[in-house]
């Protein structure tokens, strides 16, 4: 009796699983979705491919260089925070820590004003 059970059992999951290719391939066709249109560059599409793609890619730049100011605001308050944390051990003085926090505005200046001098060259 035991050996019928499994083999019921068994028929039965494959039972199901064909059940379900063929109701998924039959409610799938049907599906016929409009794909969003391609968004031009913020340069404009230009006169040519080989234009559209010097405005993409300038876009790309663009995006990689706000990539490289958030990454270094990152970095200069993960300092900030790590020289708070070691006032409280004695270990750095609140001057530490204000000299860390100026130093790290003056860094993050000078990377936005480069990176922005670097989007004109592109």
């Amino acid at each position: 009796m035991s050996k019928f059970i499994q083999t019921y059992q068994k028929v039965k999951s494959r039972a199901k699983q064909t059940g379900l290719v063929v109701m998924g391939a039959l409610l799938s066709s049907p599906v016929f979705a409009d794909l969003p249109k391609m968004e031009e560059p913020s340069r404009g599409a230009g006169k040519g491919i080989l234009e559209t793609v010097k405005n993409y890619g300038y876009d790309i730049v663009i995006l990689a260089a706000l990539m490289v100011a958030s990454f270094s605001f990152v970095r200069v308050a993960s300092s900030c925070i790590s020289v708070y944390g070691e006032i409280s051990s004695g270990k750095k003085t609140w001057g530490d820590l204000a000299m860390n926090a100026l130093a790290g505005a003056v860094l993050l200046v000078v990377i936005i004003w480069l990176l922005t001098q670097a989007k004109d060259i592109f």
